[in-house]
């Protein structure tokens, strides 16, 4: 294993006057690999997620455009090969996030941690990703062997009683045709684990269950902490690159452009000249930095229905509903007006999360 910082002084004018004239092609190709990153993680996050979203309708109108000149024996393949990836309780996803997660520590402990080392980080900052990993593998575990809050013949008629029904949402008396039982206010059936949900969230395919009333809390913790490992992978991968560049004096120097005149080092030839000396470790660094930024705002989103006590169910239903004159059950000339009747102020909303409440607790503030 090279030294990081020996191996880059001696021969860094001449390797960066050798790869001036390649900036932009790695540039390209490089931002061509981030953008392919997002598309797949943009896709996952639209297949598992609502059905009326905005890139969920230009996907169906781009599958009806393709649906004409696809053979009907392949779009039956791919529809069967989606429905059971999406639609159907599967580990693939479990194992391809541990696999993600293994791949990216692998290279830590191989490369990062040890060439951090030798530049003497110190020792805290470097495990502060593997306790982070830690924290995360454990919300993960409750969070996808705990019951989210089965609603069950049993239990219906006391759940029914927790949340009041808004009128607008939930509706009093609904029986689902599924379980056959009644439907208690929040709650909704899962068509993944064959089920109804109270205060369902979502099913999170990432953790192959439903995310609902006795699980929210540990779902929020775990996507915390996996921001948060991310983010350390991504600051300490970052540090130490930049060390790099100090050690060596490389971004004071310079290089002949294809005229011959001399010109400062800039941050793309900076960036290529690391991606050739420490390929895996920029690869890998483009990715938790992406990763970083869409848990980033997808934890944004989680934290702000639990401020205001919502569920993804319920904010998706809101907006649909929004551009709806009336329900059904309601007078024709009555205008659909809905309000969280759920929200009881920031601090009340996010103890429920970790604590929901029960019959006995509602009867009490009553």
């Amino acid at each position: 294993m090279p030294d990081p910082a020996a191996g880059l002084a001696p021969g860094v004018p001449q390797l960066l006057l050798s790869t001036a004239g390649l900036g932009m092609d790695f540039l390209t190709l490089f931002l061509l690999y981030l953008c392919s990153l997002l598309a797949v993680a943009a896709l996952l996050c639209l297949c598992s997620g609502s059905r009326e979203s905005f890139l969920a309708r230009s996907v169906t109108k781009a599958g009806q455009v393709l649906s004409q000149v696809v053979p009907s024996q392949l779009q039956r393949v791919t529809h069967r090969a989606l429905h059971r990836l999406f639609h159907t309780r599967s580990c693939l996803f479990v194992v391809l996030h541990v696999a993600l997660q293994a791949a990216v520590f692998g290279e830590y402990t191989w490369e990062v941690f040890v060439y951090c080392w030798e530049l003497q980080f110190q020792l805290p900052l470097l495990l502060l990703p593997y306790l982070l990993l830690a924290a995360n593998l454990g919300c993960f575990l409750l969070c996808s062997r705990a019951n989210p809050g089965t609603v069950t013949k049993s239990n219906a008629a006391c759940l029914a009683k927790v949340y009041a029904y808004d009128g607008v949402m939930f509706q009093r008396g609904l029986v689902c045709p599924t379980c056959a039982v009644q439907k208690p206010a929040r709650s909704k059936h899962c068509s993944v684990c064959r089920t109804c949900v109270h205060r369902f969230d979502h099913h999170c395919v990432w953790v192959n269950n439903c995310i609902g009333a006795r699980n929210a809390g540990v779902f929020l913790l775990y996507l915390l902490s996996l921001t948060a490992t991310a983010g350390a992978v991504a600051a300490v991968t970052a540090a130490f690159l930049l060390q790099v560049l100090l050690l060596s004096n490389s971004m004071h120097g310079t290089y002949l452009d294809a005229q011959g005149q001399e010109r400062p080092v800039g941050i793309p030839l900076l960036v290529q000249h690391l991606f050739l000396t420490f390929p895996r470790i920029v690869f890998m660094l483009g990715f938790v930095i992406l990763l970083t930024l869409v848990l980033g705002g997808y934890c944004s989103f989680s934290l702000y229905l639990a401020l205001t006590n919502q569920t993804t169910n319920e904010w998706c239903k809101a907006r649909r509903l929004g551009g709806s004159p009336h329900l059904p059950s309601q007078p024709q000339g009555r205008p659909l007006v809905h309000r969280n009747i759920y929200s009881k102020g920031i601090w009340r909303n996010l103890k429920e999360i970790f604590n929901p409440p029960t019959v006995s607790e509602r009867k009490k503030r009553t």
